[in-house]
């Protein structure tokens, strides 16, 4: 596995080694000595899956309370996966980071507790895998606009295209409001 650090260092992304032959391939997509190696001494206590459609975003999602931290990979589809540093205490507060994620580059990203999680799926349809560092709360859960102009994330959104979102998603707080982290 490749171990890199995004421009917010603690976020990470990892390129498995991929085997591949005419029968298929195989890839470890977690291992607890490399990940541990690598800075990620992580233990996951749920795993979830979700399914999108294309021009949908999600997002910006976090807990207040019971912070995740995340392994998130797409295992069908392709989407824009964005993270949003808040925790106040770090040199990258407020700054946000995005990587393509999708079947085709099996990248994952490391979501270190601390941050908010958002994505705009960019094929017909994308999966998304979660394998989280501590359980769903939802009355811990909070969301921040996905276009709050203080964040300023470049979403790859075509020339009018509206986005496909919850009605808890458009009416996410403004980043000035949101409660964030130590």
């Amino acid at each position: 596995m490749e171990f890199t650090a995004t421009q917010i260092p603690d976020v990470i992304v990892i390129d498995p080694v991929v085997f591949e032959d005419p029968r298929g391939f195989f890839m470890e997509t977690w291992q607890a000595r490399k990940f541990k190696d690598a800075g990620i001494d992580a233990s996951f206590v749920q795993d979830s899956q979700s399914r999108s459609t294309r021009g949908t975003v999600r997002g910006l999602h976090y807990q207040i309370e019971q912070a995740q931290g995340k392994l998130i990979r797409v295992i069908q589809g392709e989407a824009y996966d964005v993270l949003v540093d808040l925790r106040k205490s770090s040199p990258t507060f407020g700054q946000w980071v995005g990587e393509v994620l999708s079947a085709g580059n099996r990248r994952i990203i490391w979501v270190p507790p601390g941050f908010a999680h958002g994505f705009q799926v960019l094929s017909d349809s994308a999966d998304f895998e979660y394998r989280c560092t501590d359980y769903y709360a939802p009355e811990h859960e909070r969301t921040i606009l996905w276009n709050d102009p203080d964040i300023g994330i470049d979403w790859p959104l075509q020339d009018g295209q509206e986005p496909l979102m919850s009605e808890k998603d458009l009416t996410g707080v403004s980043f000035k409001d949101a409660e964030v982290y130590a």
